[in-house]
């Protein structure tokens, strides 16, 4: 227990130091895709490697398998 709290202390001062340094060099971070409405629609559909698809497209510097984790972490993005 103690030593996640360890960690996420050291994560979260790695996120503040990379925030520092992309401010420092002028690069606008990377947001986390917001809407999700299309990829909803998609999943309603029983699309789920089309939303995949469209997530990479939202976000071209998530590789295959966190895009496949983000769509499988939404409603409806698992096969059961």
């Amino acid at each position: 227990m103690f030593d996640n709290l360890r960690l996420e202390r050291k994560l979260a001062r790695l996120e503040r130091k990379i925030d520092l340094i992309l401010e420092h060099l002028g690069i606008d971070a990377p947001d986390k895709i917001t809407d999700y409405t299309e990829i909803d629609n998609l999943l309603s559909r029983g699309k789920k490697i089309h939303a995949i698809k469209l997530y990479r497209d939202l976000d071209p510097t998530a590789s295959l398998v966190e895009a496949k984790d983000a769509i499988e972490s939404r409603p409806g993005g698992r096969s059961r």
